[in-house]
């Protein structure tokens, strides 16, 4: 059977990024995003429900995220479900939580509004990460080549306003 864990969300941070260390020295970030839905009713009404999801990020991105992110700046994630249970040591209950890994996120806005600048990277992938107010570095890339392929003369492709399937 085939599966896919893909999750694209867009909402603001609940608190402020936490940022720790695994045993390993990995970075690791945690933090909540509200994602907010609107629409209205048959009715006319103007309705509102708000989700709340706890996120995390590894590596480079975790050092990113804790970097420029804060509580209430918007951000666009990427990434997978996550499903952990386990004892409650005080009750003895089970508990269980689903939470999204961050495999890649760009942040929102305007400067002054969190976010303008693009970030995030695949999982294991690096990206060159700078601060806002750093300058793009320029670089020089080579036009692009032609093509010498040309039809031969007399059997140009004629179509017709049919034959486009869209």
């Amino acid at each position: 059977m085939a599966n896919f864990n893909k999750v694209l969300l867009m909402g603001n941070l609940t608190r402020d990024p936490q940022l720790r260390y695994l045993p390993s020295q990995t970075p690791v970030v945690e933090f909540g995003l509200a994602v907010n839905r609107r629409w209205r009713t048959p009715q006319g009404e103007d309705r509102e429900e708000v989700t709340f999801v706890e996120c995390s990020a590894f590596g480079k991105m975790a050092e990113t995220i804790n970097q420029y992110c804060q509580k209430g700046k918007p951000i666009f994630i990427e990434g997978r479900l996550k499903f952990d249970s386990w004892e409650d040591k005080q009750g003895g209950g089970k508990r269980s939580k689903l939470s999204v890994v961050i495999e890649g996120f760009q942040f929102v806005g305007g400067r002054d509004g969190g976010g303008g600048g693009g970030g995030g990277a695949g999982a294991g992938e690096e990206t060159e990460q700078r601060p806002r107010s750093a300058p793009r570095p320029q670089q020089s890339r080579p036009a692009p080549a032609k093509p010498d392929v040309q039809p031969p003369i007399g059997e140009e492709e004629h179509f017709k306003e049919d034959d486009i399937p869209f």
